[in-house]
């Protein structure tokens, strides 16, 4: 049987969804589509676009090492990007961090960082089964991400082949606190999504209550693992969400924007006594994980240049004017009908729509998404969740346009 277009499309129903928007190019937050369409990327596509797309120094850099080292296997093997970047990142990075695992992609760096926290017990000589994770988290779509996500509509299929966790509100450290008080010794890990839960519905709390996790875990001695995939390298105001609540994970999760958006690479950044639990003269205590692209020298070298431009452009300042325009185009919202409540943190805003069907699976999110679409703005929403997660080079314009088309899209809901 031959079909018209054969790819299956991430996250994607084809029995209702409208065919893709083919893009032939993009340049800074716009995405050129056929016939001359520009459409505002809103939402970084999938959030991992930080500079804009195809931003000068990021394609260079990946041109250049492409022409001198493609890749090479990363066990036994080194190279100067994979040197470069784990060094570079540690300087970043909470104080505290002292190794660098690299795999894939954010669920990879997810996997890892679990495989890491049991097996640091079991190398101990302890047996700790559990995860702690927040209710309504999203860690990635492998088995290990799925287990310590909340269960839904992500997961129904899969439920009776994953993993038992304990879950605690995202924010209630009190929670927390009670568990662990009752079961901290069979405790491994707890993991969270620092500040922000994305695709649970941009669904945002303090860093106080960050603290207050992290405080708790250390008391009871349960490591604590940051998931900064989606929230790190400025997402939420600073470099890593971590740096708000001064907290220094034991594990940290990275993606996404790591390389600029340019090309998949994940990495798992841990601190000294996690790897010196697996460092033994018997090589059965080896961590026994790995990927084929790790540690990839073209991926490498495009995060070492996406890093630059922190360094050497004036990111910061677009984070700031970016976070600026979110919190005066929100208000537009306050006391709307259709409207439950506006949240932001940094470049992160969210308007939550009011609906009988809430959820993911909500029936509004199709209907919003092609009418976004035909205002030439990408918005994706999370069912009758609404977000903008923008690439930090787009403009004033950009983003009031993009607000114009959330405000035009209300219409929707009167029926």
């Amino acid at each position: 049987m031959t079909v018209a277009d054969p790819i299956w499309r991430p996250y994607t129903q084809h029995a209702t969804s409208a065919p893709p928007v083919f893009i032939e190019r993009a340049a800074g937050a716009t995405l050129h589509a056929k016939e001359g369409r520009k459409i505002f990327d809103a939402i970084s596509s999938w959030w991992v676009t930080l500079h804009g797309h195809a931003h000068p120094r990021i394609a260079a850099a990946i041109a250049r090492q492409a022409a001198s080292l493609e890749q090479v296997i990363f066990a036994s093997f080194t190279h100067e990007p994979a040197e470069r970047l784990s060094a570079a990142l540690l300087a970043k990075a909470p104080r505290g961090l002292d190794r660098v695992f690299y795999s894939d992609d954010g669920s990879t760096a997810v996997e890892v960082a679990v495989k890491m926290a049991v097996g640091y017990w079991s190398r101990r000589g302890e047996r700790r089964p559990l995860i702690v994770a927040l209710e309504d988290a999203y860690h990635g779509d492998t088995f290990g991400a799925m287990s310590v996500s909340a269960r839904g509509a992500f997961t129904a299929d899969y439920g009776s082949m994953l993993f038992e966790v304990r879950r605690v509100p995202w924010n209630e450290p009190a929670a927390l606190e009670a568990l662990l008080k009752a079961e901290g010794e069979r405790v491994a890990a707890m993991i969270v999504e620092p500040l922000v839960l994305g695709a649970g519905g941009m669904l945002m709390y303090p860093p106080a209550v960050l603290e207050a996790f992290a405080d708790a875990c250390a008391r009871h001695g349960v490591l604590f693992i940051a998931d900064e995939v989606m929230t790190g390298f400025g997402r939420t105001g600073t470099l890593f969400a971590c740096e708000q609540a001064g907290v220094t994970p034991d594990i940290l999760c990275l993606s996404k924007g790591l390389t600029g958006g340019f090309l998949p690479l994940g990495a798992t950044l841990a601190k000294e006594a996690v790897f010196q639990a697996f460092r033994d003269q018997d090589r059965a205590k080896t961590f026994f994980h790995g990927h084929s692209y790790a540690g990839n020298p073209i991926a490498c070298a495009a995060a070492l240049a996406s890093l630059a431009v922190f360094d050497e452009e004036p990111v910061f300042e677009r984070i700031a004017k970016i976070a600026a325009i979110h919190q005066r185009e929100l208000k537009r919202f306050a006391g709307r009908p259709q409207v439950v409540e506006t949240r932001q943190t940094g470049t992160i805003a969210a308007v939550e729509l009011r609906v009988g069907d809430s959820g993911y699976l909500s029936g509004l999110g199709p209907k919003l998404l092609e009418f976004y679409l035909s205002k030439d703005v990408l918005l994706r929403p999370l069912g009758n969740v609404v977000y903008l997660l923008p690439p930090y080079c787009s403009s004033e314009r950009e983003l009031v346009h993009a607000y114009d088309a959330i405000e035009e899209s209300l219409v929707l809901l009167r029926d």
